[in-house]
C-alpha cells in the first residue's frame, strides 16, 4: 500500500510551482546516476528520507556517515526536489512509489513531475511523452520532440497514467542508449534535457565520466548486498 511508504522530512521544502525528478531506478540506472550528478553539481540539500518495510535493511555510507538508500533532495532556490535512490525497486511496488511521489507533489503544490526511460536504439537521440496539454507545451518550448507512438514501462508509465488521470503535469524523458547499460553519452543527455525544462539545473560535463562510473560501482554494489542478503535470509 502506499501507506507503507514513510516520507520524513529533515528540512524545510518549498517547490510550489515548481518540479520533482524521479530517480528511482526502476527501468535501469541512468536516470538514477544522472539524479546523482545533478545533486552534486546543482546544490541540492538533503531534506528528506523515504523508508518502507518493502526495502532491503541497508544504510550508504558517504563520507563516513551512514545514510537511508532512499531520499529526497531539495534545492528551493530551483524549486525542484529530487528522489533519490540506490535501490531498485520490486516490479510489484511501481505503483505504490509513483503514487507516493505524485500525492508527495500534491502536498507540496508541485507544478510538474519529471521522469525517465531509456530505450535502446543506435541514435542518442532525446524525445518526450507528456500527461497534459500543459506539459506537452513545457516539451515544445523546451525544442525538445514528443513521442506519437510507444509504450513507458515501470514507474515512469505509472506517473504518465494517473497524471493523465488526475490532470497532474508529468513528462518522462525517453534517452536512447546503445546498450541496456548506463552510458556517458545517455547520462549526459538526460541531464541537458532535464536542464532545457528546468533553468539553473546543470550537470558538470568534466565530471560526467569520473563520478557517473563511481556512482554506478556503488549502486551495483547495494543491488549485490541486497541479493546477497536476500539468499542468507531465505535460501
Amino acid at each position: 500500500m502506499v501507506s507503507d511508504f514513510k516520507i520524513k522530512e529533515t528540512a524545510d521544502v518549498n517547490i510550489e510551482g515548481g518540479f520533482i525528478i524521479n530517480g528511482f531506478p526502476s527501468t535501469g540506472l541512468t536516470s538514477a546516476i544522472a539524479t546523482e550528478l545533478m545533486i552534486n553539481t546543482s546544490r541540492f540539500e538533503f531534506a528528506a528520507t523515504i523508508d518502507s518495510d518493502s526495502f532491503p535493511p541497508i544504510s550508504i555510507i558517504k563520507n563516513g556517515a551512514p545514510n537511508y538508500p532512499t531520499r529526497i533532495f531539495v534545492n528551493n532556490d530551483l524549486k525542484t526536489a529530487i528522489f533519490s535512490s540506490y535501490v531498485t525497486l520490486d516490479v510489484s511496488l511501481h505503483k505504490d512509489a509513483a503514487k507516493m511521489i505524485l500525492k508527495w507533489a500534491t502536498e507540496k503544490k508541485c507544478s510538474t513531475i519529471i521522469s525517465c526511460v531509456t530505450v535502446k536504439t543506435k541514435t542518442d537521440s532525446i524525445m518526450g511523452v507528456a500527461s497534459t496539454g500543459t506539459a506537452r507545451g513545457k516539451l515544445v518550448s523546451a525544442g525538445i520532440k514528443t513521442v506519437d507512438n510507444g509504450a513507458v514501462p515501470g514507474i515512469p508509465g505509472v506517473l504518465l497514467n494517473e497524471g493523465v488521470t488526475n490532470g497532474q503535469d508529468v513528462i518522462v524523458l525517453l534517452v536512447g542508449s546503445e546498450s541496456n547499460a548506463p552510458d556517458l553519452r545517455a547520462t549526459y543527455n538526460l541531464c541537458d534535457g532535464i536542464s532545457k525544462l528546468i533553468p539553473g539545473i546543470s550537470c558538470n560535463l568534466s565530471l560526467l565520466e569520473k563520478q557517473a562510473k563511481q556512482i554506478e560501482s556503488e549502486m551495483k554494489q547495494v543491488e549485490t548486498e541486497r541479493k546477497d542478503l536476500s539468499t542468507s535470509m531465505y535460501g
